[in-house]
């Protein structure tokens, strides 16, 4: 799999075994629907590989953290970030409940939250009713979750609002924001 644009454009990342990655096809999209998210701040859960953590690095983000605690994952993770020079303390092993409670004590924000949680599991409910109940994105941030097009997401959780869904193929990117008042974000 191949980095597919700015500065780390071309550039190869390794893949775990067993692990269903983010298509170029769904990254290409994913970023075009973003736009320009130079200087933002990113949260990926279930890394995987990074391949969007990194995506977004090479499109200008200014930080990114990278959950993930599956052995083959982190060990793929550490190749994909050694090979860019991407400061190893950028991942955290953990599980990522776990990994959002601590984020949220130590009172960190994010404009971006990506998640691709394993397929058929129930993930995506679970870890977006922990976004929910922990303030971790930003007042103006998106979360974007990649799921299976079968899967029924919740239109609300907690203070967080579904209000776009695009589709590809088998997969779906929604994408929740915080239902606050437009009197009450600060730019």
């Amino acid at each position: 799999m191949r980095i597919i644009s700015g500065k780390y454009k071309g550039r190869v990342i390794k893949m775990p075994k067993g692990v269903r990655p983010t298509q170029n096809k769904v990254r290409k999209a994913l970023f075009d629907i973003l736009g320009d998210i130079e200087g933002l701040t990113v949260l990926e859960l279930f890394a995987g590989s990074g391949a969007v953590g990194i995506e977004a690095l090479s499109h200008g983000a200014k930080k990114v953290i990278f959950v993930e605690n599956g052995p083959d994952c982190i060990k793929a993770l550490k190749t994909n970030l050694a090979s860019l020079l991407i400061a190893e303390d950028s991942l955290l092993v953990s599980d990522v409940s776990l990994a959002i409670k601590r984020l949220a004590e130590d009172r960190k924000k994010f404009d971006l939250i990506f998640l691709d949680p394993p397929y058929h599991q129930e993930l995506v409910k679970k870890t977006l009713q922990t976004l929910g109940a922990y303030d971790i994105l930003a007042p103006v941030g998106f979360i974007v979750v990649q799921h299976f097009k079968k899967d029924n997401l919740p239109d609300n959780s907690g203070d967080l609002v579904l209000f776009k869904q695009a589709k590809y193929g088998d997969t779906n990117l929604s994408f929740y924001k915080k239902n606050v008042p437009e009197s009450n974000i600060s730019r």
